[in-house]
């Protein structure tokens, strides 16, 4: 049987790579850093890192480190077991606890991802009664976990709140029972931030909840590193946020769902990716409890961060390169066609820069780009050495 399968399968590939959408699994050979070792056919070479989630830099952290290894000589390598069995320690719910207050919510559970998280929450909250309003440019966890469950689904085109309201005025005539409105804090593929505060002002209007994946935010955006309801001002009126430790936050795994006490106890009855999952290992959630101490003082950390991406921001303008708006760390310079965008970041690789070209289908066709993203740990030379480098990939690819 397989044989003809097979056959079909390859094809398949066949078809990807010939549209230039193949996405290669480069292997780095060190720690994750401002700089990695990319091995490159069989011989590492040292260069600068823009495409990783390290927001603050702190995935290489001594202190985090140190946390690290300290947790596994006190709690172990792993559980082996699910939360209610027998797979719940002091320090995850002590971590619960330090996001609850971090964040601002009554009450935490953790996941072993934020897709997990995302998956495990419409199915519990929401019934064929009820509606969920979701961005169309939300992240696929989203989209999934919307599938799960049996509610009916609206979508509101990306930020737009007229958008909003008119789908929210369908689901109320339609009888919702109750009504969720979900939307990214940041989208990740194109750096834009959500805006929370006409969204809470619109689900007061229609007695909507709303629910919020601060994955790209959570740890450096808002005055305290609490995300995009910090940002705006409403981190009273958000119901649900999920999140990840595996961005900002260290950037291991794992996620999290930080809201009301009374959703965060349901899912803990009934949320399948949480009672049906591994518990997170505990070195993560020590090592994560060690974050939640920097992000204290992390001040520093966060002004370095704006201004690398300002810098990059700027000096990319100015060389002429199409790069979508805003302020966030995720700095999407545009190309357009999919092969063009690998071939770029191939060449952005040979001058020591590794970036992504990212393609169909996780951006809409024709809308290829490199997603470059900041890190505190970047100085101003390495900002400064890879616009140098998209300079000069950009000319060697139109000579």
């Amino acid at each position: 049987m397989f044989d003809s399968v097979r056959d079909d399968l390859r094809a398949t590939l066949d078809e990807i790579r010939a549209a230039g959408l193949h996405k290669p699994e480069r292997v780095i050979d060190s720690p994750q850093s401002a700089t990695v070792r990319v091995s490159a056919g069989g011989r590492p070479g040292e260069v600068l890192n823009f495409c990783a989630n390290n927001y603050l830099g702190l995935a290489d952290h001594p202190e985090v480190i140190a946390a690290a290894h300290e947790a596994l000589d006190r709690w172990g390598y792993g559980m082996a077991s699910v939360r209610f069995i027998c797979g719940t320690q002091e320090v995850h719910k002590e971590l619960e606890a330090r996001l609850s207050t971090f964040l601002g919510q009554e009450d935490t559970i953790l996941y072993s991802s934020c897709f997990d998280a995302n998956g495990g929450v419409f199915e519990t909250l929401l019934g064929p009664e009820d509606a969920v309003i979701s961005d169309a440019l939300n992240h696929a966890s989203i989209i999934d976990g919307i599938r799960l469950s049996k509610a009916r689904r609206f979508r509101y085109a990306n930020r737009d709140m007229a958008d909003l309201e008119q789908q929210l005025k369908e689901a109320s005539e339609g009888g919702a029972r109750r009504k969720l409105i979900v939307t990214d804090g940041v989208f990740s593929m194109d750096g834009y931030v959500a805006p929370l505060r006409e969204i809470c002002d619109l689900a007061d209007r229609y007695d909507a909840m709303i629910m919020v994946d601060d994955s790209h935010a959570v740890g450096f955006v808002g005055p305290g590193g609490r995300g995009t309801p910090e940002l705006h001002g409403v981190m009273d009126r958000v119901d649900v946020i999920t999140g990840t430790l595996g961005k900002a936050l260290g950037g291991a795994s794992g996620g999290y769902v930080a809201a009301r006490a009374e959703i965060v106890a349901l899912l803990r009855q009934r949320s399948r990716p949480y009672l049906f999952s591994n518990t997170l290992a505990p070195v993560i959630a020590a090592a994560s409890l060690k974050v939640l101490d920097l992000l204290e003082s992390a001040g520093d950390l966060r002004e370095k961060l704006a201004e690398n991406t300002a810098l990059f921001r700027r000096r990319m303008t100015e060389e002429g390169f199409d790069i979508l708006p805003g302020d966030h760390a995720i700095a999407p310079v545009m190309i357009g066609d999919a092969a063009r965008a690998g071939r770029m970041a191939e060449l952005l690789l040979e001058r020591g820069v590794y970036v992504i070209g990212f393609s169909y289908p996780v951006v809409p066709q024709g809308q290829a780009r490199i997603r470059v993203q900041l890190s505190a740990a970047h100085s101003t030379d390495d900002v400064d050495r890879a616009v140098d480098a998209f300079v000069a990939a950009r000319a060697e690819l139109e000579a």
